[in-house]
């Protein structure tokens, strides 16, 4: 049986299991809260855990590879120039979907006062939390500051991938100008980490099926589906918002720009989803990004290494979507109308806000506050962030299979640009690896 197939039934059976659960009353009784539960969060999270801590390793050594494999810098910055204008450009389209649907379908008018206020204080503790994380978050020109790293180790160990992707590049673009013996040392070097970090994926993605079944479980068990219910509507716009960015922005996109049939495409990227979707998180899910980019549609090392890992820190087009929804529904509770101006203001603040979202689960609350507030909605933001926590963690599962979606997406049309074929190298065995040769065309490195 397929491991993408594991993961679905793991998915579906944790999904079945929590409801189940949640249903019976057993939620809240000892032996699910003391017994069982605990054995679930362990299982899932240190799977979380497990291949987390692989992506440091991997995208230190896959960026330090493909950006050395470049040979020309101007070819870098051709690639980088693609890469984020795709990026901007799809997050733009799923603000526009979001706000566009929720103009038509007005969510916020179909919440009645007291559920609001039911739910408003249910969730106030939790919502103040965020605000107060939401006042800590560096200005503009402090995140720009930020990408430049005083100390890449720090910036490691920290898991901040920003100014540690700027770091490799700047190494990996001085690493390529080496005379070749001095360069192979240190390509040899980091193949042997990216080979190795491969090796470490394959045996983490075992566990994936039952990692699956205890994040969902866990969930399901906990929220059940009454929040759901009681904003259903909301829910369901978003939902349907982020179905319409994957299969009509992304599909359209695969097709005029990476010449792949949307259906093939989605076959070759299917298990990555069902990653993101059960850990909420971008970081998380990149090491299994990688890997299927490379393997599964041969997209090269070179394009993969740099556009996924710049991907999952920059390209959040379901969080961006999510929050144009958000902001419009938390307006139309409190009957407050959005000028066309409001709307241009929210497309642009939520595209910037985007890029320095971290890729870890309901990082989305944080910058949708400075959406909020950047439409004149701060003093509405500590209520309107308690009504939408209920749902908040289905749809952030949702919204994050979709940013890896677009991540893939970016990745296929960059390689087919730079002319690649986009032939899938996956064989029988989960990882060939090549021995790295001991001399080289100067720019030609071993996969």
């Amino acid at each position: 049986m397929q491991l993408y197939t594991k993961i679905s039934i793991g998915l579906v059976a944790g999904a079945a299991a929590g409801a189940a659960v949640n249903i019976s009353g057993l939620a809240t009784t000892p032996g699910w809260t003391v017994g069982v539960l605990p054995v679930l969060n362990f299982v899932g999270n240190g799977f979380v855990r497990a291949i987390t801590m692989i992506v440091i390793p991997l995208v230190v050594a896959s960026l330090m590879l493909g950006v050395a494999s470049l040979g020309d810098i101007r070819k870098l910055g051709r690639i980088g120039g693609k890469t984020v204008a795709y990026y901007f450009t799809t997050t733009a389209v799923a603000i526009t979907i979001g706000l566009t649907l929720a103009l038509l379908v007005k969510p916020g008018s179909r919440i009645a006062p007291e559920s609001r206020d039911a739910l408003g204080a249910e969730f106030a503790d939790a919502a103040a939390s965020r605000l107060q994380m939401a006042e800590q978050r560096p200005g503009v020109w402090d995140v720009l500051l930020g990408m430049i790293p005083n100390n890449p180790i720090a910036a490691a160990a920290e898991g901040n991938l920003l100014p540690l992707i700027i770091f490799v590049l700047i190494f990996g673009a001085a690493t390529s100008l080496l005379v070749p013996e001095r360069r192979d040392a240190v390509l040899n070097f980091f193949g042997g980490v990216n080979d190795a970090s491969m090796i470490i994926i394959d045996w983490i993605m075992k566990l994936a099926p039952y990692a699956v079944f205890a994040l969902i479980a866990s969930v399901i068990s906990r929220f059940g589906l009454d929040v759901l219910r009681s904003l259903a509507v909301y829910a369901l716009v978003v939902v349907v918002g982020l179905l319409l960015h994957a299969f009509g922005t992304y599909g359209t996109l695969v097709t005029l720009l990476a010449k792949l049939n949307p259906l093939e495409f989605f076959r070759r990227i299917r298990k990555v989803p069902l990653i993101a979707f059960s850990t909420s998180s971008s970081n998380a899910t990149l090491p299994v990004t990688i890997e299927t980019a490379e393997e599964d549609l041969g997209v090269s090392n070179s394009v993969a290494s740099f556009v996924l890992p710049l991907g999952a820190t920059i390209n959040m087009d379901g969080t961006a979507l999510y929050q144009g929804v958000a902001t419009v529904f938390i307006a139309q509770v409190y009957g407050i109308e959005l000028g066309l101006a409001a709307l241009l203001t929210i497309v642009l603040t939520a595209t910037l806000a985007s890029v320095g979202t971290a890729g870890v689960p309901s990082a989305g609350i944080i910058t949708l506050i400075l959406v909020l507030q950047s439409v004149g909605l701060a003093t509405q933001a500590a209520a309107g962030i308690a009504l939408i926590l209920g749902v908040d963690r289905i749809l952030d599962m949702m919204r994050t299979a979709v940013n890896v979606t677009g991540d893939l997406s970016a990745a296929a049309f960059v390689a087919r640009s730079e002319g690649e074929e986009l032939i899938p190298r996956r064989v029988d065995h989960p990882v060939a690896i090549a021995p790295v040769p001991d001399a080289r065309p100067a720019g030609e490195l071993p996969r």
